[in-house]
């Protein structure tokens, strides 16, 4: 029998009217219908302040709203995480939330013996990162590059999360409904089995 998953959804789009917002529909109704325990959170909601004023030279501290995100994060198995692609990165709300929170002593500690290395705090956590796209997703990486390594391996592989499965979808803005209902159907498939 498969293992129920605890499932922490994050919604990176300002707007949860949207593609984004849908697919978190979806994955968040079929998850709970597989038998998964879900949270979700839409980042248009969280009351923050996206910006890292001092880097790590001043404490900044972390409203209420980011400490829970924060919390869901360490009660998951498995994060979703779903944005639109925007210049070739995520949105920059949610770039602002990850430089906010995944600070030491929540995402990662640095050596102070050895620097350059670093001791990851999220182990233990798969996750998937589903991104919508103007264009074709496969044409974007031709012309500009990976443009999921950022959030993949620099900020949840780096915290230790592992497996980070990428899901992209695009041209998202031209789509038929049959495509629509094509990319539904796989986030339902994802939900169901919670990967």
């Amino acid at each position: 029998m498969k293992k129920k998953k605890k499932i922490y959804i994050l919604l990176g789009h300002p707007d949860s009217d949207t593609l984004s917002g849908y697919l978190a529909d979806t994955y968040g109704k079929a998850a709970r219908e597989g038998g998964h325990e879900v949270r979700r959170t839409n980042i248009g909601e969280l009351k923050f302040d996206p910006i890292l004023h001092k880097g790590y030279k001043v404490i900044q501290e972390i409203e209420p709203d980011l400490l829970k995100v924060q919390k869901d994060m360490k009660w998951a198995d498995h994060i979703v995480v779903l944005y639109p692609n925007w210049w070739c990165t995520m949105p920059a709300l949610l770039k602002g939330m990850f430089d906010r929170m995944f600070i030491p002593s929540f995402a990662f500690n640095f050596s102070k013996e050895h620097p350059g290395e670093w001791t990851p705090l999220l182990t233990g956590k798969s996750a998937r990162v589903i991104v919508t796209a103007g264009m074709k997703p496969m044409k974007i990486r031709f012309h500009f590059g990976d443009f999921t390594n950022e959030i993949a391996r620099g900020i949840l592989g780096f915290a230790g999360i592992n497996p980070v499965e990428v899901t992209t979808f695009g041209p998202s803005e031209r789509a038929s409904d049959a495509k629509k209902e094509q990319w539904h159907k796989k986030i339902e498939g994802y939900g169901k089995k919670g990967v």
